[in-house]
């Protein structure tokens, strides 16, 4: 992969409060397409960050209903990686690319 791609596999970040209770864990959320795979989250991260990468967990948030102005809408939904860094590694998400 080229390094265009790995921007395309890595979204943004996701900073909420359970995120960043994670992050004592070693663990950085990002936001990912729902066509990423794994290896490819994994060898993005390694790359963009220059970190090493010991797990990759995925999950997808389903969309929900919302009203907006009285009219029914319905949210997309999210693919999520939980990545999990070697010990002594950290990605400080705030600063950006």
């Amino acid at each position: 992969m080229s390094d265009l791609r790995h921007y395309d596999v890595i979204t943004s970040p996701v900073i909420t409060e359970k995120s960043t209770l994670v992050s004592e864990h070693n663990q950085v959320v990002f936001n990912v397409p729902k066509t990423a795979t794994k290896p490819q989250i994994k060898a993005a991260v390694e790359a963009l960050f220059g970190v090493k990468v010991t797990g990759v967990n995925t999950l997808i948030r389903k969309g929900k209903l919302k009203r907006f102005k009285g009219r029914l809408g319905r949210q997309s939904d999210q693919k999520k990686a939980i990545v999990t860094l070697a010990e002594g590694q950290s990605i400080d998400v705030s600063t950006g690319l």
